[in-house]
Formats: C-alpha cells, structure tokens, sequence
C-alpha cells in the first residue's frame, strides 16, 4: 500500500462528517448533470471506502439517498470505479455549499468564506487532498506532495490557503490542469498536522530521520575511507623514498632523529601520523612528525 493511500485511509477512518471536506470533493471529483426529474450530482472516486464516506457525508449532512454505482477500468490496472450519485434536491445543496456559479457549473475558485476561515481551510485542504492529493514515498529521499486540480484559479487559491497555514505552497501548469505542490519535508510534514493525519506525519517524520542518520553514516565511512585511503598512499610513497635512500647515500648518512622516524615508518607502513608520534623515543607532534617526513621525501627528490 502506498503511502498516498495509507495516509487517505488514515483520514476516512476518522469519520468526520464536515461539508467543507465535501466541498472540495464535489469541486475536484464531481460532476453535473442534467435529467428530467432536474439536476444530477456525480463523485467518482477508485477508493471504495471514499465511496462509502461520501455516501455518509451526502446521507447525514443533506439527508440525501445516494446510490453508489461501479465499473471496471478498461486498462492494463483494471481498477474499479466507483461513482456516488445524488438525484434529490441538489440545487439546495450546492447552493448551501456554495461551489456552483449561476449557470449550474462548479466555481473554478475556492468561496473566500474558506480562505477567511482557519477551520474551514483546514477541512477544505483535507478534502482537497481526499480528492486529488499524492504525497511521494518518503523512502525515495525525494519530498513532494501534490494536489491536481482542473482550473489554475484553483489551484493558486489552494497554494493561498496552504500559505495561510505557513507552508510553501507553489502551483505549475500542465496540460491536464494545474498543481498545487510542497517539495521541503517540513512542509509537508506540517500539512499532514493541518489535515489531521497525524499517523502518517509521525511515520515521515521517523522515514525522513532514519534516511538522514543512515546518510550521516554514509558519509562518515566514506571520509574514514578516504582518510586511510591518503594515509596509506603517503605512507606509501615515504617508504619507497627511504628505501631509495638506503640503496643510494644510505640511511646511517641521515640525522638521528631522521633515521628513526624513517625506521619506524617502514616497521609500521599502517600506522597514523598520530601512532607513530607516540612511538617515537621521545613524543613529538602530529606537525613535528610531518616535518621529519618531509625532510626525507625532499632528501629522496634531490638524490
């Protein structure tokens, strides 16, 4: 189960009966129509569970009779479609819910009523999410969550809302319509707190940490490796310079303190500059070390 939907069903398991919430799922996921008994109201969901809450959302807030009607997708994933309709009294409802413009369409924008109200964003972005809404698997490393919608006047006022709530909400076109998207973890960590999926924000908060710790980890190895990897090749290249030394002017012929740093170097080919400091007779610095080693790297250089 993807974490889009974990998230959805954590929020349908609430049972919250809110028309603010089923606003926005009429404006996102509904449609009109026109029959001679009047004006038809149709959501269409693949989620049969948001079948069943839109079912009770329509029941207990309008008192309304809808059926629930199903389908089978015609593609490669065959998902079933479920589709709420409502034949009684719509008018009156979409007019208490103020989402339908005077020729019986849906306002493109969201009622300022909503975006006033704090309350009612908050169940007006729940709904949104509901409706259109994915959030990326946190485990990818890569944040987004997004809200699709048909009209660009929708979505900017999605991101005005989101805002509201301090969150960094932007909105790009596409050919199906537009989103409204959060691309930063804590944003979207935070919108998950605003919509009341506290579940889902605990188990980001805990992917996101895990994926930072394992990444620090990463890194440390990787310097450690890096680090023994320049101790070696400069031990490396130290050793081949005495032993030039040796077959050439010889070691004897060196300064005493050079003769055992040398010496010490080549019985000890793995130690650290900080290992063979304490190992001298007499301690020396990890810089006094690095002296000595240069002065018989240069040494061998002008042999």
């Amino acid at each position: 189960m993807s974490f889009t939907t974990k998230t959805k069903e954590e929020l349908l398991s609430q049972n919250l009966l809110d028309k603010y919430e089923l606003s926005a799922l009429i404006k996102m996921s509904g449609s009109l129509g026109l029959t001679e008994q009047g004006l038809t109201l149709s959501i269409t969901t693949e989620n049969a569970k948001m079948a069943r809450h839109l079912y009770s959302l329509l029941e207990k807030l309008y008192q309304a009779t809808p059926e629930i009607r199903h389908h089978q997708k015609a593609n490669l994933r065959k998902n079933r479609v479920y589709t709420v309709v409502v034949a009684d009294n719509v008018n009156d409802m979409l007019s208490d819910l103020q989402v339908a413009d005077s020729i019986f369409g849906f306002e493109t924008g969201i009622e300022h009523s909503i975006l006033d109200n704090d309350e009612a964003g908050r169940s007006y972005l729940r709904g949104a999410f509901l409706a259109t809404g994915t959030i990326r698997n946190p485990e990818s490393g890569k944040y987004q969550l997004e809200i699709a919608s048909v009209y660009l006047d929708h979505a900017e006022d999605l991101a005005s809302l989101m805002q509201k709530f301090m969150l960094d909400a932007k909105v790009i076109e596409r050919k199906s319509g537009a989103v409204t998207y959060l691309q930063k973890a804590e944003d979207i960590m935070d919108f998950l707190i605003v919509i009341g999926a506290m579940t889902a924000k605990q188990v980001f908060e805990q992917v996101k940490v895990m994926r930072e710790a394992r990444n620090d980890i990463n890194r440390a190895s990787n310097a450690e490796a890096a680090n023994i990897a320049r101790t070696v090749n400069a031990s490396v290249k130290t050793i081949n310079n005495i032993v030039k030394i040796m077959g050439t002017i010889g070691l004897e012929n060196l300064p005493v303190e050079l003769q055992e740093i040398a010496m010490l170097r080549v019985n000890n080919p793995d130690y650290s500059i900080q290992e063979l400091a304490d190992s001298l007779k007499s301690p020396l610095t990890k810089s006094g070390v690095n002296h000595r080693l240069r002065k018989i790297n240069k040494i061998a250089d002008d042999i």
